[in-house]
């Protein structure tokens, strides 16, 4: 399959860092910054070109006549834009483009066709999506959902109190009468996909798949709360801080958003009427007292400073036991992040990528590839794939303690009309199922990757 990945910015460096780990992928990255192209191509196994995407020749050298996806992700909507309407008039293949003003997000709809766009991807309302489910679930660090909502994967932390602590994976079902499946724990730098012999600890980050339903359960048996944030303080009034508050009013939840420029105070007025909006200094600690910090069930951190965004974080964390979201840009310092005591903590240009992956991913081969959903659970260091089995599989109608699984993968759910199944060793996968394996492989297209 041959990709051409327009713009080498932190969302076209890792779009290409993990599309280059897939087999059969041909990438060619084009940028107009020399060293930037020389990075990528030492790191990656890609081809670089050094040049403007919206160059017809330029695109000609990257060889857009064989190209089968191109992804449009420099810091210019307008470039993109363009880019994908360019490849369309000189090739047939598939383009996605990152569009960032909501002017041209909403707009889009309407000539969606007409620049042959495949997908158009908003980073901003992408990052708001996944805060307004977090606030959903707020004692959960991350929510992923699978099977159209009816699946979820959910990670937390275990305390030095949970019930958790010193249990065998194994016994967590029969101690707590519960219905659920721990598919990967995180401790220190390492990922686990644990079998029922592994031992939790405390400070472990454990993941669990389930239905909504026996997860909120689970929780509650644990002790962890599970009710929706009543309310919300936000501190920035950016693109995604809109893009958040509109869904969080659209779910009856009181939004406060402090903002220090006036005029844009005035634009979110008129387009956010239900919120309070706040004219000041976010990061002035006597306002956000003054705002009620103290008992706000939830805080979110959405300056353009990453350094802000933490600071205020652990002090909206020193102050109340709200749920406290925080947005970061830069992913070098993901490491020490991880080592703060954040709650939950996006990464805008992550996740751009991962929606961009997946997409690429479903459509690689599509006769053949059996994906219906991927997500990157734990830090990264695994996936979560949904897979559709299609009659004749190789799983399907075999048990699962029959099944030859490849070392470090999961049957972590079965979905089959509209039930979802825990699956146990005498379980088998049938035609028409969508199955959710977890693995720390990359690649896998088909159900059959998960046997040996």
């Amino acid at each position: 399959m041959n990709t051409i990945i327009i713009g080498c910015g932190k969302v076209g460096q890792k779009l290409a860092e993990k599309l280059s780990q897939e087999e059969n992928q041909n990438i060619t990255v084009v940028d107009l910054d020399y060293d930037v192209v020389q990075d990528v191509i030492s790191r990656c196994d890609v081809m670089g070109i050094v040049g403007n995407g919206i160059s017809h020749e330029i695109l000609i050298e990257a060889g857009i006549k064989d190209a089968d996806i191109l992804i449009a992700v420099t810091g210019s909507d307008e470039v993109n834009l363009l880019t994908c309407l360019i490849a369309k008039k000189t090739a047939n293949c598939q383009t996605i483009a990152r569009v960032r003003k909501p002017e041209y997000t909403k707009e889009l709809s309407l000539f969606k066709d007409d620049l042959g766009l495949a997908m158009v991807i908003n980073p901003e309302n992408t990052a708001a999506s996944e805060m307004a489910r977090a606030l959903r679930f707020p004692s959960a660090i991350e929510i992923d959902t699978f099977a159209k909502g009816r699946i979820e994967i959910l990670k937390f932390k275990v305390t030095e109190r949970s019930p958790l602590v010193d249990i065998r994976v194994a016994d967590i079902n029969s101690r707590f009468n519960t219905d659920i499946l721990v598919c990967g724990i995180e401790r220190g730098e390492k990922a686990f996909i644990p079998g029922g012999n592994f031992i939790i600890k405390k400070g472990d980050l454990v993941s669990i798949v389930a239905a909504p339903l026996n997860g909120s359960d689970f929780f509650r048996k644990i002790g962890i709360t599970t009710n929706r944030v009543k309310d919300t303080i936000i501190v920035g009034g950016g693109e995604t801080a809109y893009y958040l508050a509109k869904r969080l009013l659209h779910r009856g939840i009181d939004v406060k958003l402090i903002e220090k420029n006036k005029e844009r105070c005035e634009e979110l007025c008129l387009a956010l009427p239900k919120a309070t909006i706040i004219n000041g200094d976010g990061t002035d600690r006597g306002l956000l007292e003054q705002e009620g910090i103290d008992s706000a069930e939830s805080f979110v951190a959405l300056t353009n400073i990453d350094e802000e965004n933490i600071m205020l974080s652990l002090f909206a964390k020193s102050q109340s036991n709200g749920k406290v979201i925080t947005k970061v840009n830069r992913v070098s310092y993901d490491d020490i992040i991880a080592g703060l005591d954040l709650d939950t903590v996006i990464y805008p240009k992550d996740i751009t990528a991962e929606y961009i992956v997946r997409f690429v991913r479903a459509k690689q081969n599509s006769l053949d590839c059996d994906i219906e959903t991927m997500h990157l659970i734990l830090d990264g260091k695994a996936e979560a794939l949904e897979f559709l089995i299609k009659e004749n599989s190789p799983v399907s109608g075999i048990s699962l303690e029959e099944m030859q699984l490849k070392d470090n993968v999961l049957v972590a759910c079965i979905h089959r009309n509209g039930s979802v199944i825990i699956p146990r060793g005498r379980d088998k996968i049938l035609a028409g199922d969508t199955v959710i394996v977890v693995t720390t492989h990359a690649g896998f297209k088909q159900a059959s990757d998960i046997l040996e």
